[in-house]
């Protein structure tokens, strides 16, 4: 990869868009609220994202050091989720997520509805845990 081309490394305190999607009915109960599991799931693809970045590499998550679930989100929303890297180790990165909804596109309001922390460590071919070089 040349210089010009190489991918912008993420800096620790600085905010990222990483991912958005919008939940369907399929990831929904009975009520139409989106299901927890889901939203995890989601996080923590969005959080790995700066940290395989920073990594160059194979990363797994190692933590749900905390994991908030602030407000429902319903199918129709179209979730934004922000990423942070909040510690950078010698083998692993910790991250914050923020998830922003945003509801009703006639009166539009953007909410968060969930925040969490993670930590993923980065790993080698044979899954074992390898120095990060930044």
């Amino acid at each position: 990869m040349t210089q010009e081309s190489s991918p912008v490394q993420p800096h620790a305190g600085q905010r990222e868009l990483v991912l958005r999607v919008m939940p369907m009915p399929a990831d929904s109960n009975h009520n139409g609220d989106v299901f927890g599991g889901w939203i995890m799931a989601q996080v923590d693809i969005a959080g790995s994202i700066l940290p395989a970045r920073l990594s160059r590499g194979r990363i797994a998550t190692v933590a749900v050091n905390e994991f908030v679930f602030k407000q429902p989100v319903s199918v129709g929303d179209l979730l934004s989720f922000y990423a942070t890297v909040t510690r950078v180790g010698r083998t692993s990165v910790t991250v914050h997520v923020e998830v922003m909804a945003e509801r009703d596109p006639e009166n539009l309001h953007v909410v968060k509805v969930t925040e969490a922390n993670l930590t993923y460590v980065a790993i080698d071919r044979e899954g074992k845990p390898r120095p990060i070089t930044i």
